[in-house]
């Protein structure tokens, strides 16, 4: 089982600054390389200061400048936003520019706040997320496509420069519902998913119906993986641990609020709301704890045949608190479930 750093740009303090923000995540990408994570992820959102990152292909390329062999996912991509002519060239450029590790995590957007905002109506964006992916797809292994759509209508057009790799980047899909995640796998796409908050016959569903599509799919190279979201940091001791949950609860209730509450936003501040969730209903599913507490929640997972686990340390903690935090991790907790290991002198 592979870990990846989620770079989520919280941003619960306005003062702090946008610059401050990216260099923190900067510093946490250079340092999961060194400790041996195997990916870092870029979420995109705009408007709002939860999960910050309105140029998620920017900040993959800056992170490849800055590294020489982690991964680097986008987790995920919010394609209704995006005009796929435009769209799949810069995929093009930003995979020729991250030498290859770029992964393409897509979505079809959570927020109603930003997406009606962007002029993309909830009720619309499965449309246009079907009809944008079959359009990016097609302009990255097509050439000379035209297209007759709902959303898209154009004459034969060539995207240049054309992909390095066949097809583009690997394709990973956000998916919840267990069969849709059925049907994405058996296409052959990567699956990220999370069961939210903590409801395990969900994940098993979840597994199950990833484990029938991939079984179903047309064999090739690069097989579907299956990658699980969670928040997590580790703790020395029960009262960092509490004191970590319930920043984290704070963060839930942010998130609450912009995701399926009301969506009260001022000036780009999301409104901090109860979490929905009481606090040690949210622990549970939270990998916030000890190194052997995170071990014992992360062993259901390796035992379900979990791919990757992406870990989300942003939710409003001092920054180089975070990086020890994800020092520990690398050291008492990846051990466990990986056999890579890595010199102590990359360490920091």
């Amino acid at each position: 089982m592979d870990f990846c750093i989620q770079l989520s740009a919280d941003y619960p303090d306005k003062s702090y600054g946008g610059d401050r923000v990216y260099s923190d995540m900067l510093d946490q990408a250079k340092l999961a390389e060194q400790l041996g994570f195997a990916a870092v992820s870029v979420t995109e959102h705009h408007l709002v200061n939860c999960l910050m990152m309105p140029a998620p292909l920017t900040f993959a390329v800056k992170i490849a400048s800055l590294t020489s062999q982690i991964k680097i996912m986008t987790s995920v991509v919010v394609l209704p936003l995006h005009d796929m002519r435009v769209y799949a060239g810069e995929v093009v450029v930003a995979d020729i520019f991250c030498e290859g590790r770029l992964m393409l995590g897509l979505g079809r957007g959570a927020f109603p706040y930003e997406m009606e905002r962007m002029g993309v109506p909830m009720d619309e964006t499965r449309e246009r997320f079907d009809e944008s992916l079959a359009v990016l797809q097609a302009l990255l292994t097509e050439e000379e496509v035209s297209w007759d759509g709902k959303w898209y209508q154009f004459d034969p057009l060539t995207i240049m420069p054309r992909p390095v790799r066949p097809g583009g980047p690997p394709i990973m899909m956000a998916v919840l519902n267990p069969e849709g995640i059925y049907s994405c796998a058996k296409k052959g796409f990567h699956i990220q998913t999370t069961p939210l908050s903590g409801n395990h016959q969900l994940l098993i569903d979840q597994v199950d119906a990833f484990n029938r599509g991939k079984a179903e799919c047309k064999p090739s190279h690069d097989m579907p993986t299956l990658t699980l979201s969670r928040v997590g940091h580790i703790a020395k001791n029960e009262a960092e641990k509490q004191r970590k949950i319930t920043a984290a609860h704070h963060y839930y209730g942010r998130f609450d609020n912009i995701y399926l509450g009301p969506g009260h936003v001022d000036h780009g501040m999301i409104t901090p709301m109860p979490s929905r969730t009481p606090k040690d209903e949210l622990a549970e599913s939270l990998l916030i704890g000890t190194p052997q507490e995170v071990i014992d929640k992360l062993a259901p997972y390796a035992e379900l045949g979990i791919d990757r686990v992406i870990i989300n340390p942003n939710f409003g903690l001092d920054a180089s608190e975070t990086l020890d935090a994800l020092q520990a991790f690398a050291e008492d907790v990846m051990p466990h479930f990986t056999t890579t290991t890595y010199p102590q002198s990359q360490a920091i």
